[in-house]
């Protein structure tokens, strides 16, 4: 499946409902993130997804990225047929990210 297919996957899903997992919950809160509902939302509405992961364990999944929030966004999600998993969300770091974060550096 292409970018754009998992893009439109995910757009479909979160249309029906978006789950938050725990795990991005805790990851959302840290008090250096503070990433709100609003801020998921609309990275799964602007953002493009920059990597796929089809085999994850977990089902598949991949990472968005939103630089039309008020700072860069990576949310990791999991579409499914029923809803949209949040498995995770943080701030990118200029450390680990070339290509205005789209692009993983190779340490």
């Amino acid at each position: 499946m292409n970018f754009e297919s998992v893009l439109n996957f995910v757009k479909k899903s979160a249309v029906k409902r978006i789950l938050f997992l725990p795990h991005a919950v805790r990851q959302m809160s840290k008090p250096d993130r503070m990433i709100s509902a609003k801020e998921i939302r609309q990275a799964i509405e602007h953002g493009e997804v920059i990597e796929n992961y089809p085999e994850d364990p977990r089902g598949s999944s991949c990472l968005i990225l939103c630089i039309k929030t008020t700072r860069p966004i990576h949310v990791v999600c999991s579409p499914k047929e029923e809803y949209l998993a949040i498995i995770t969300a943080y701030l990118p770091d200029k450390e680990d990210w070339n290509n205005n974060f789209r692009v993983r550096k190779i340490l």
